[in-house]
This record gives C-alpha cells, sequence and structure tokens, in this order.
C-alpha cells in the first residue's frame, strides 16, 4: 500500500511490510490495525490474515509479510516527496526479518530524491541496524520513535545513539504526561491526541510541557492534531495558531 497522505506532517506513504505487532499502550487503538481489517475484507491478498476480530475489534495476529507489489514503489516517485515508511506497520518490529529491512533500505538508498521518515516504537534495533552502518548513513532517512507518555522515555535514548542526519520523536497518541524531557540531539517533535472510536483523552498542560521543552532545547515542534471521536472538528490549532515546524536543513548527526 503506498500513495498520497492526509497525514499533516507526511507528503506520501509507503508500506513494504504488511502486519504488526502490539508492543504498548500507544498501539491499543491503532487506526492501522482498523485500516488493515477493512483492507483484508476487501480482498486486498497482502493483507489476508494479518488481523483477527477480538472482543468486537480487530487485533493484530502478528502475521507479517513484504508487499512484493509496493516494496519498489518509491523509485517511480520523480517528485521529491516526504514518504512516512511503513505507516501501518513497524519496519523494526521482532518478526520482520533482517534480510528483508535490507531490502527496504536498499529502495530507499536508490531514491535520495525523497526524504524518508521511519518511526518505530522499537528504537532499539534501529540503533544496532544504524550503528553497523556508522559512520555511512543516508542522510536523506530521517529516524524518529514514537513515545505515548513518560513511561517510555528509554526510547529517545536509544534514538539518540542511532546515526542519523534527522532525528525525531512522535509523541503521538499523546496519552499521559511525559513532563521533563531529554531532547538533546534530538531535531524535531511530532505532538497529538489519539484520535478513532475510542480515543483516550489528551490534556492540554502535557502539550505545554512538550512544547515549552521544544522551546528551551531548540527542537522544531509540530503539533499534529488534539484527536478525539472527531479530530476535523477538534482540529491542530494550539494557542491560537497552527505549528508546522520542520527540522532544520542539514541537522547534523
Amino acid at each position: 500500500m503506498a500513495g498520497l497522505s492526509e497525514i499533516e506532517w507526511t507528503d506520501a506513504t509507503w508500506n513494504p511490510i504488511v502486519g504488526c505487532t502490539m508492543v504498548s499502550p500507544g498501539c491499543t487503538n491503532c487506526y492501522a490495525m482498523r485500516m488493515a481489517a477493512r483492507l483484508q475484507a476487501m480482498g486486498a491478498q497482502s493483507y489476508q490474515g494479518v488481523t483477527r476480530k477480538s472482543g468486537g475489534r480487530f487485533v493484530w495476529t502478528g502475521k507479517l509479510r513484504v508487499n512484493e507489489r509496493a516494496i519498489k514503489a518509491p523509485l517511480s516517485w520523480k517528485r521529491p516527496k516526504k514518504v512516512f515508511v511503513n505507516s501501518m506497520s513497524d519496519l523494526f518490529q521482532e518478526g520482520v526479518a533482517d534480510k528483508d529491512v535490507e531490502r527496504v533500505w536498499k529502495v530507499m538508498a536508490q531514491a535520495p530524491q525523497h526524504q524518508f521518515q521511519i518511526l518505530t516504537k522499537r528504537p532499539d534495533r534501529m540503533r544496532d541496524f544504524l550503528l553497523k552502518r556508522s559512520p555511512d548513513i543516508l542522510p536523506h532517512v530521517w529516524v524518529g520513535a514514537s513515545v505515548e507518555s513518560g513511561d517510555y522515555l528509554s526510547r529517545i535514548d536509544d534514538l539518540r545513539l542511532a546515526p542519523a542526519a534527522v532525528r525525531f520523536v512522535s509523541f503521538e497518541p499523546l496519552i499521559g504526561r511525559v513532563g521533563t524531557v531529554n531532547l538533546q540531539d534530538i531535531h524535531w517533535a511530532i505532538v497529538g491526541g489519539e484520535s478513532g472510536p475510542k480515543a483516550r483523552p489528551i490534556d492540554e498542560a502535557w502539550v505545554d510541557d512538550l512544547h515549552d521543552e521544544c522551546r528551551r532545547q531548540n527542537v522544531a515542534f509540530f503539533f499534529k492534531q488534539w484527536g478525539g471521536t472527531n479530530k476535523k472538528a477538534t482540529g491542530r490549532r494550539y494557542r491560537g495558531r497552527t505549528w508546522d515546524e520542520y527540522p532544520a536543513e542539514g541537522a547534523s548527526a
């Protein structure tokens, strides 16, 4: 599955890996599980068997595969794009074989016209993968970690050690207070509330904490949404404006 995206901080999504596994509370209401279930019901071959119904909702089965029809898609996109890698999965989850991570990496290496944005809840594995390549990095690949609350700040420590041109943290879905956070060597922070039918509430004070830390530590701040059951109604204005900051060009590793 690949194509243009409505996600505010990217231009396109690219899903060379199909299927995922839940690892922490931020996964509980994952939109990708619902979307994968719909694709499965519609007969999409690559999504068959990746979700099952449990307690009135769809959850991952743990079945993973490479989407052969999608894996080379960025090579055909001539106009430069910001590309969110595996928006419906996690490239660095345990079940993805090293050889398949290498296949994805090879495609990105062949498409330097794009900026690839990789987001994971397993930055420890991503760190190890990238350290093996140090000091050779792909300058057009941004690497990020998801942190849904202060309970998962260790992910930022792992991310900080990953050799990359740009490192970013997605505090989305923000389901708990993060508070004081060390953003040294982090270039970009995305903040947003959970959306969807069972969305958990976000507290504006949590956003204030992160905004103020970004200002204090000179980190680009992007406020994605307040979320809720109707994210269009709640919007994405914070402190009277929208915040669409991006990391500076050529941010250092």
